[in-house]
């Protein structure tokens, strides 16, 4: 599918759903799993290298656990994306949505009865940060794949520079505006849901509400006449 025709089909009113949930699970994995992303991995890497210099505070393995998972994630979207060349775009935002929702609602199951101030035990912890590490990997090669515009789902440091660099005040003609602000507002959105969740309930409601609207979403923007076309 080229970029045109994914931006005529309802895919970015998808992504900015999606936003949303990353959102909530930066929420998830900063308050409730100690100070770790499993979205963004860029802050992962500059937290590993405050922990590999010993800065209190700050473990390796999560860290790492998280990256690995990533990676591992994307390889496999990687794969189910070209296996799905050709077929029907339904058929691969579905089990896209449907591999996310249950890695996110397995590590909800995880997550009952995980003390977020003790971060225990161990075990879930490490459990948690794998599953959502894995989901968002798998999500951001999915994304990658689709090539829309200004919709990368996780990361906002390119969308605010376009914001900056494209604008009338740079000389630009301001490109995408509305889904370059809408996507930051969609983060900013999940992460304080997210937030409010997880300081009043623990980390179960949000993975719970994250799997939700990437399956109902998903299912939603599915229906749509041009997702039967080839992916």
């Amino acid at each position: 599918m080229t970029a045109t025709k994914a931006s005529a089909a309802p895919l970015p009113w998808l992504l900015l759903l999606l936003s949303v949930t990353t959102g909530l699970v930066d929420a998830i994995s900063v308050l409730g799993l100690g100070k770790v992303f499993t979205a963004n991995m860029t802050g992962n890497i500059v937290f590993l290298g405050f922990a590999a210099a010993g800065t209190p505070g700050f473990r390796v393995a999560p860290y790492l656990v998280a990256i690995a998972a990533f990676l591992i994630g994307a390889l496999v979207a990687g794969r189910v994306g070209k296996g799905h060349a050709g077929l029907p775009l339904r058929r691969w935002l579905m089990l896209a949505a449907l591999i996310e929702a249950v890695l996110l609602w397995i590590a909800a199951g995880v997550a009952v009865g995980f003390d977020i101030p003790a971060q225990s035990p161990g075990t879930s912890l490490y459990a948690i940060i794998a599953l959502t590490g894995l989901a968002m990997g798998f999500r951001n090669s999915t994304i990658r794949q689709l090539k829309v515009p200004d919709l990368t789902t996780t990361v906002l440091t390119l969308t605010l520079t376009g914001i900056a660099a494209d604008s009338s005040l740079a000389g630009g003609s301001n490109p995408n505006i509305a889904r370059r602000i809408g996507s930051v507002a969609a983060i900013f959105l999940g992460a304080a849901i997210g937030a409010a969740l997880v300081t009043h309930g623990g980390l179960v409601a949000p993975l719970l509400l994250a799997g939700a609207l990437v399956l109902t979403g998903t299912a939603a923007c599915a229906l749509h006449p041009t997702a039967s076309e080839p992916a």
